[in-house]
């Protein structure tokens, strides 16, 4: 691996992570338990589009991991997994498609997120009643991944890291 593509993943960790705590340090922004506008998804976007979704998948785990320990526990970490791998897979696919902006392809990862992290309360808890919550993550996503790829876009069109 280059030094400059792993200074960049590294210092990738390190803002994903910074953007971690920050976002803990938040107050909820709805009355909604759960609902964060996932402010670490900015660098992990950023890193689809200028690196690839290998690299961005691996920034996203070891973030995952480091939050896990230092801030969130380890049951909050499976749930981040869960919606990350979908979010990851649904916005790689989205981008490759060559017809979504950072926005749509953001706007879709955050559904995606809620998605797995909702799957995957039905399957601990054995129990559809979790997916009642859905219409409120679906919209939370939303919102939240069309910011998020609002910002990454910029970061896009006005960075070139390669």
């Amino acid at each position: 691996m280059k030094t400059r593509k792993l200074t960049t993943l590294g210092l990738s960790v390190a803002l994903a992570l910074i953007l971690s705590y920050v976002e803990s340090l938040l107050p909820p922004l709805m009355a909604v338990p759960g609902v964060k506008v996932g402010l670490p998804n900015v660098v992990i976007l950023f890193l689809l589009y200028r690196c690839g979704w290998k690299e961005a998948g691996c920034v996203s785990l070891i973030r995952l991991v480091l939050s896990a320990a230092l801030f969130t526990g380890f049951v909050a970490f499976f749930y981040g997994l869960a919606g990350a791998v979908l979010s990851l897979l649904g916005s790689a696919l989205l981008k490759k498609s060559g017809r979504f902006s950072p926005l749509g392809v953001s706007a879709a990862g955050g559904v995606l997120h809620n998605l797995g992290q909702i799957a995957l309360a039905a399957l601990i808890l054995d129990s559809g009643y979790v997916f009642a919550y859905l219409p409120v993550l679906l919209l939370s996503g939303t919102v939240a991944g069309a910011l998020v790829g609002l910002l990454a876009g910029i970061l896009i069109r006005r960075t070139d890291v390669r």
